[in-house]
């Protein structure tokens, strides 16, 4: 099993940037990929951006340009950039992180609300 938690989500003003991140515990040997996906109220969950062992990224088009995904060298924390965001930017954003093959596991979500 893998545990993850979240932090840096909160309130920021459009332009405005924010770092969040996720620490993984328990089986972390086994973590193939990292990533943040987001859900906005009456919306579908989407991918905000992925990373995997080797450093491959990849982006939802919505974010591409503006935020960047890394790791750590231990691969088993992972942020997530966020610059010049925008009112659409709000949402519930889950740290999702998984095995080559296998399920995968999810954070409990962090807030991020951009407004003025």
């Amino acid at each position: 099993q893998v545990q993850l938690v979240e932090s840096g989500g909160g309130l920021v003003q459009p332009g405005g940037s924010l770092r969040l991140s996720c620490a993984a515990s328990g089986k972390i040997f086994s973590i193939y990929y990292m990533g943040w996906y987001r859900q906005a109220p009456g919306k579908e969950r989407e991918l905000v951006a992925r990373i995997i062992r080797g450093g491959s990224t990849n982006y939802g088009e919505a974010v591409k340009g503006r935020f960047a995904i890394s790791g750590d060298n231990a691969f088993n924390t992972v942020y997530l950039q966020m610059n010049s965001l925008k009112p659409e930017d709000t949402a519930v954003y889950y740290c999702n992180m998984g095995p080559l093959s296998g399920a995968g596991y999810w954070g409990q979500g962090t807030q991020v609300t951009v407004s003025s």
